[in-house]
């Protein structure tokens, strides 16, 4: 009889971890979904860095490898990362998820730009992901697929809007 006890014990034990895993607590929640996010964005990150390097080229078809333009290169990375599909264009990719102000960014967040600094046109023509500690992984020009220091440079005062999409 002891033994039994004993065992309904343990049992009992670890079918309460395992709904600890599985449901956390209501206070909990929040810290699980972040750990998630964490992870998606890390994925994004890292899949994004295997093209470092690749050549731009405007209008690049979605369906290569061989050369991007920055919106192709954000709906290839996100669709491998964590299969997020994002629209073909940057104008369009602006419009999903959830806007975030640029002094809350996190790793995996997309930042929409405008031509240049002085124009007041909010119109966008680039998209980055934001890839934490200021930098930007995107692709343009001469260096294709590259990071690029986000606060204090151009990058920064050509902000229009960013998006968090995981």
């Amino acid at each position: 009889m002891k033994v039994h006890k004993g065992l309904i014990g343990v049992l009992m034990g670890l079918t309460l971890g395992f709904t600890t895993i599985v449901a956390p607590l209501p206070g909990d929640q929040n810290v699980a979904h972040a750990a998630w996010t964490q992870s998606k964005a890390d994925k994004v990150i890292s899949t994004g860095k295997k093209y470092l390097g690749t050549p731009y080229k405007f209008g690049a078809s979605s369906g290569t490898t061989r050369v991007f333009d920055c919106s192709s290169f954000t709906q290839r990375v996100f669709k491998v990362a964590v299969g997020k599909s994002l629209p073909r264009t940057s104008r369009e990719q602006a419009k999903k998820g959830i806007a975030v102000s640029k002094n809350n960014l996190k790793k995996g967040d997309l930042i929409f730009f405008k031509a240049n600094k002085t124009t007041k046109s909010k119109r966008i023509t680039h998209v980055a992901i934001y890839a934490g500690n200021n930098k930007i992984l995107h692709t343009y020009g001469a260096p294709g697929v590259t990071f690029s220091t986000f606060k204090g440079t151009s990058w920064e005062k050509r902000f229009v809007t960013a998006r968090r999409m995981l």
